[in-house]
């Protein structure tokens, strides 16, 4: 059937070939039209550009890329359903027809056996060789629950491959074949990425191993994974294309090839790789240990919307906006407070707020780590220390509780009272204020009864009458940034006076 469909192509070729050499002849019986005024040819003649040739960056890297075939257990119907291959002919009969279907002429219905489970084709993929002793890297979704790993070389040689680990969140996995003397591939710098840079890749769609495809960068730090950002191209990639090299015009790899957007189960113009700077980290950490250990230290983060920054008297948007500190996480053991703005971890700015779990995530547990925030109008410096499991909850002191004191509306429309001290101990905070009730300019910016107001400008709450005072002084017209707790989120909310 395959082969019938690349004659079919192939004819199809033939034939328009045919016409066009036709509609060649046809058009060169016609009189020749005569050549327009110089400057007027010359403004209208298209600009040429060399297109690259791939030809020679095949030729040194393809023998690098491989064809990846997994093998796993056989899959069974459980006891409710039906085996139409199964060992009894009539269980086809009876799905249709029900449960007293009896065959036209005596037959022996022999009980269906146990039959010893067997390894099965399960998926196929690509990959590339980094090392000449045989470490492979490739997508972790190609060799997840393998029981058998194939690996065939562009000269024919096949090799059992060793599963040295694997990472799910990154969707990486390092293999290990048992040869000497393989190429591998040349590493990139894929942070030196530009939109509109040639790229191809190489690997096995549909398991046509060796199929080279060629395209451009269309974006880079795509955020579509937890802790990746993407390089987006259109180059074509397939299903059998997951783990191979996007490779730049100089032969070296800058990506892991290992997601598409579809909707129709092939390429539509849009496909994902990872960055291989980035994979690399984790390649490091599979090769030393089979796993992959990440940092954490403990936050809650969003983004910094433009009203909260220009009220913050930040520049830009840049940074992650801490909405919570876990309890003894190392956060708040490094002094992060709830309103902070994290613009700098370990020397690299924080240009998204969800550049920071990557960050973080790629620090060892235990290894310090110099983290920057912006609080009360200036940057703040300080050491944090990740680890790898969150710190167990510590208990909660309950404390006498103060005397609410209400006071009237003021002129955000809040009805505020000062926060029992039981309350302050229960939230982990130190002063704030409780809202009461709700109107006004503050309702329209979205604030609630039993919202804790902590800051207003930078300018921490300690008792109602500063509150009030800080109120008071607001220029109108003119956004006042107030940093809100609710249940266990802090966030900043812009509100403007009006009167």
């Amino acid at each position: 059937m395959f082969t019938k469909k690349l004659t079919q192509i192939a004819l199809g070729v033939s034939i328009a070939l045919g016409s066009t050499a036709l509609s060649t002849a046809a058009f060169a019986q016609t009189p020749t039209p005569s050549p327009l005024p110089l400057p007027v040819e010359q403004a209208l003649a298209p600009l040429v550009f060399g297109l690259p040739d791939f030809t020679s960056i095949v030729k040194e890297t393809e023998n690098g890329v491989v064809n990846i075939r997994t093998m796993a257990p056989e899959r069974r119907r459980g006891s409710g359903g039906f085996d139409f291959g199964g060992d009894d002919p009539d269980e086809f009969f009876r799905f249709f027809f029900g449960p007293d279907f009896a065959p036209p002429s005596p037959r022996r219905n022999t009980p269906r056996q146990d039959r010893p489970q067997r390894d099965v084709p399960s998926g196929i993929g690509s990959g590339f060789v980094i090392s000449a002793d045989g470490y492979i890297i490739t997508n972790q979704h190609v060799v997840d629950g393998s029981s058998k790993i194939l690996v065939t070389l562009t000269n024919g040689k096949e090799y059992t491959a060793t599963l040295v680990g694997s990472d799910k969140r990154t969707d990486l996995a390092l293999l290990k074949i048992e040869a000497k003397d393989l190429q591998p591939l040349n590493m990139g710098n894929s942070d030196g990425l530009k939109k509109g840079q040639w790229v191809l890749a190489i690997g096995s769609p549909y398991d046509l191993e060796s199929t080279v495809t060629a395209g451009i960068v269309s974006a880079i730090n795509r955020d579509t994974g937890d802790y990746l950002p993407f390089v987006q191209t259109d180059v074509a990639i397939n299903p059998g294309n997951s783990g191979g090299p996007l490779i730049d015009l100089q032969g070296r790899v800058v990506g892991v090839n290992t997601q598409i957007y579809t909707r129709s189960g092939g390429y539509m113009g849009i496909s994902f790789s990872i960055p291989i700077n980035e994979a690399l980290k984790v390649v490091e950490q599979l090769k030393e240990t089979g796993t992959v250990q990440r940092g954490r230290i403990g936050v809650m983060i969003g983004e910094v919307q433009k009203e909260v920054a220009d009220a913050l008297g930040l520049s830009d948007t840049s940074g992650a906006l801490v909405s919570n500190v876990e309890q003894n996480s190392p956060a708040e053991k490094a002094g992060i407070a709830s309103g902070d703005v994290i613009t700098s971890f370990n020397g690299e700015k924080i240009k998204k707020w969800s550049d920071l779990p990557r960050l973080v995530g790629q620090t060892k547990p235990g290894v310090s780590a110099d983290i920057e925030v912006w609080r009360r109008g200036k940057v703040e410096s300080l050491k944090i220390t990740p680890e790898a499991m969150p710190s167990e909850p510590g208990e909660v002191q309950t404390q006498p509780s103060a005397e609410p004191t209400v006071t009237a509306e003021d002129r955000l429309g809040l009805t505020v009272s000062a926060l029992p001290v039981a309350k302050q101990t229960e939230l982990r905070i130190k002063g704030g204020v409780l809202v009461t009730q709700v109107g006004g300019v503050a309702e329209q910016a979205g604030l609630q009864k039993d919202d804790v107001i902590l800051t207003i400008n930078n300018q921490e709450i300690h008792s109602v009458a500063q509150y009030l005072e800080l109120v008071k002084n607001l220029p109108k017209d003119k956004a006042a940034a107030l940093l809100v707790r609710r249940a266990n989120l802090s966030q900043w909310v812009t509100v403007t006076p009006t009167k």
